[in-house]
């Protein structure tokens, strides 16, 4: 954390404090959840707490290594928790599966485009990449994706911000990265995007391209300010690609991925994946259903009954 101040005795009407990480996106993100308060509330004075977390400190190693979910959110939740700020914005594909003692998702707002990007230096698609292609990404998710499309490609980590990761990209040190579509649009680079890869070429990782607004769970006051930001279909989207996770196993480390969307018949339809790291054993499943935490765990032993047990242990 940046800095330290003292907890105040009570949050003053009229005044709420949000929580965020120093990354360009993370601050993109806070600023426009704080926007979309502003309309919501006239009047409210909005102020903004930058804290440093463990993956932002530590970004000479994967994020598997070094602990995985929980990396980018931790120092946030523990403020929320001392009253330190009242809202803490995080990417929720970044959020542990498992509730936080004490807190909640008070809002939940319009999901951005959840597909994975290929940004290329001769602006190439990931069909046209040449054999042995260096290729950054540091997510399993995606490592097992791009092998099982193109085996022949050479995996380099890829760590960093978006608009970091992507200068890598356009210097050279790649000749593609892949990294989330809404995070490269949120930063006004997607003129770089040489391909949007479909949906049975990368599915997302659950949550991907969704925010989530985290506080206190007995801050009434707070959760109301709240109500106005939160899109149903999205929640209830989320929550289904979550569930499929948590009845995996929650944070288990091999690639899981999932994408829920509204079907025609008003339920959810949800696909999901699971593969081996390197992309050698892929399973696939689709399913639709009303209740989306029952779809995600009726998806998830759909994905057991296929194998996936092996590729999971």
């Amino acid at each position: 954390m940046t800095a330290t101040p003292e907890a105040p005795a009570a949050i003053r009407p009229g005044v709420i404090t949000l929580g965020t990480r120093g990354s360009a996106l993370a601050r993109w993100q806070t600023e426009w959840v704080a926007e979309c308060l502003r309309r919501a509330w006239p009047g409210l004075e909005i102020r903004t707490q930058l804290f440093t977390t463990v993956g932002d400190r530590v970004l000479d190693k994967p994020l598997p290594e070094i602990g995985g979910k929980g990396l980018f959110t931790e120092e946030l939740e523990n403020a929320l928790r001392a009253g330190l700020i009242d809202l803490a914005v995080h990417s929720l594909k970044d959020l542990p599966i498992a509730e936080a003692a004490g807190l909640a998702l008070g809002a939940i707002p319009a999901r951005a485009d959840a597909r994975d990007a290929l940004i290329a230096r001769a602006g190439l698609t990931l069909e046209a990449l040449p054999a042995g292609a260096r290729v950054g990404t540091s997510s399993l998710r995606r490592a097992a994706q791009l092998l099982a499309r193109r085996p022949d490609l050479t995996l380099l980590p890829l760590r960093g911000n978006v608009d970091t990761r992507v200068r890598k990209a356009l210097s050279g040190d790649y000749d593609a990265i892949v990294l989330a579509a809404a995070g490269v649009e949120r930063l006004d680079l997607a003129s770089h995007v040489t391909e949007y890869l479909p949906l049975d070429v990368m599915l997302p990782a659950p949550g991907q391209a969704a925010l989530a607004v985290q506080c206190r769970a007995a801050d009434a006051r707070v959760r109301d300010l709240l109500r106005p930001l939160d899109d149903a279909a999205t929640r209830a989207a989320v929550t289904a690609e979550r569930a499929f996770l948590q009845a995996l196993g929650g944070g288990c480390s091999a690639p899981v991925a999932a994408y829920a969307r509204p079907s025609a018949d008003s339920q959810l339809h949800l696909d999901g994946l699971v593969a081996a790291p390197d992309g050698r054993r892929v399973i696939r499943m689709s399913g639709a259903g009303a209740d989306p935490a029952a779809l995600g765990a009726w998806l998830a032993a759909e994905a057991r009954a296929q194998g996936a047990e092996a590729l999971l242990t």
